[in-house]
């Protein structure tokens, strides 16, 4: 979701399993982030916030005002995935401060039972997508309350000096690496994927566990690229 127009949000939210709001590569705020999560409410749809940063205050924030999990970019060593999961929980577990706005139900909620839920509950993802978080990535994936990780092919392979080419055999051989340290974990493996389902069912067989297929804005250029094709097809048989 990169969209400000939290009925984008709204009208995927019952066919998606998941939502993954976008600060990092998009012009999105809190404030139209929070609409996400208010559209997102009651739905099927569990709604993840990648952040721009590994902050712990502007994760206390998304997490205040109601998301389900943080996806944290550009992780790449043990010390920076425990601080994200940190981040993410309240004491003892963890660093998060106490002010669960949204997330308490505007307080109505606010007991013993909510910060022991929450810290049970939030699901913490980091992304692995440079060459450094490869080569810790044995210390990263035993980070005790880490969720999952997500590959992010695009920045890996930049940082491997294949930028541009993430589809070359070395980065495939990389993630594919990465896939398979992870599945002998507990920890779930997940990648930013693409509107091409093909690319995603090439990884799926793999063993990713989850895909992030594609966003707001691909996917609508995509039904309309799609769309108009057809229709100049048929202007052409009708005028030959």
């Amino acid at each position: 979701i990169t969209f400000t127009d939290a009925t984008v949000t709204e009208a995927l939210c019952d066919i998606l399993d998941f939502l993954w709001i976008d600060m990092e590569d998009s012009a999105l705020s809190l404030e139209p982030v929070q609409g996400d999560l208010i559209a997102a409410k009651g739905s099927q749809a569990v709604p993840l916030v990648r952040v721009c940063t590994n902050d712990p205050v502007l994760i206390k924030t998304v997490l205040d005002i109601g998301a389900a999990g943080i996806i944290v970019p550009m992780v790449r060593t043990v010390q920076e995935a425990t601080l994200a999961v940190q981040a993410c929980r309240y004491p003892p577990q963890g660093i998060r401060g106490i002010g669960p706005r949204r997330a308490s139900n505007y307080g109505r909620s606010l007991d013993v039972d909510f910060f022991r839920k929450a810290n049970e509950d939030i699901l913490v993802m980091v992304q692995i997508e440079h060459r450094d978080a490869v080569e810790n990535l044995d210390g990263i994936l035993a980070v005790p309350g880490l969720s999952g990780i997500a590959i992010g092919r695009a920045d890996l392979s930049a940082s491997m000096g294949y930028t541009g080419q993430w589809d070359h055999p070395d980065i495939d051989r990389v993630v594919e690496g990465v896939v398979q340290k992870a599945r002998q974990t507990q920890v779930l493996v997940g990648m930013g994927g693409s509107d091409d389902a093909e690319i995603g069912g090439k990884w799926v067989k793999k063993g990713v566990q989850w895909i992030q297929m594609g966003g707001d804005f691909s996917l609508m250029l995509r039904g309309a690229s799609e769309m108009l094709t057809r229709m100049e097809e048929h202007i052409r048989e009708r005028t030959s």
